[in-house]
């Protein structure tokens, strides 16, 4: 390798440094919360409670964040969760789905089996028996809801099932 070549390797190396790392964006101050249903929240309500349905919002981003990393319900009650996708990339590149697994399904078995299924939008066939609920896979912008009623009392795992995102993508669904 000449010196020549050599220099033009390090300045796009540089390059990409430089435009990848000073996206000009300060970060935010990362926070996690929990609702608790009954409970008002005094800034955007997340989780509504009306005479029939406990409606709880989750959203996740292209950054493979969900808002909420844990989940209060009580046992019985009817639930309609709704997952937004506030980013903009396509659902080929970073989709997201809000997966409730039952009790003693272990969520990275759950996930390695998950990645392989891009025919059933990450869901595994033959799956049924290890989810109560989830809702479809979707892309930025886009919104899915999915409506139950909770579990018998207990902690509950959620997850996005898309390839890889569990390890970030992940909370407790406690129902009391």
């Amino acid at each position: 390798m000449n010196k020549r070549h050599i220099n033009y390797v390090l300045v796009t190396i540089f390059s990409l440094v430089v435009l990848t790392s000073c996206g000009g964006e300060k970060k935010k101050e990362e926070v996690k919360e929990t609702i608790k249903l009954g409970t008002p929240k005094e800034e955007e309500p997340q989780a509504e409670m009306n005479s029939d349905v406990a409606e709880i919002v989750i959203s996740a981003d292209d950054m493979m964040k969900f808002d909420l990393s844990e989940i209060k319900v009580k046992a019985g009650q009817k639930i309609k969760i709704t997952l937004r996708h506030k980013g903009k990339l396509d659902i080929n590149v970073m989709g997201h789905n809000f997966v409730i697994l039952k009790q003693g399904v272990d969520l990275t078995d759950f996930a390695t089996k998950a990645a392989v299924s891009k025919d059933t939008k990450y869901i595994p066939k033959g799956s049924e028996n290890d989810i109560v609920a989830h809702t479809d896979l979707i892309g930025g912008g886009q919104t899915s809801s999915v409506e139950f009623d909770a579990p018998e009392a207990g902690t509950y795992n959620f997850l996005c099932s898309f390839p890889g995102h569990y390890a970030l993508m992940k909370g407790k669904f406690i129902v009391e």
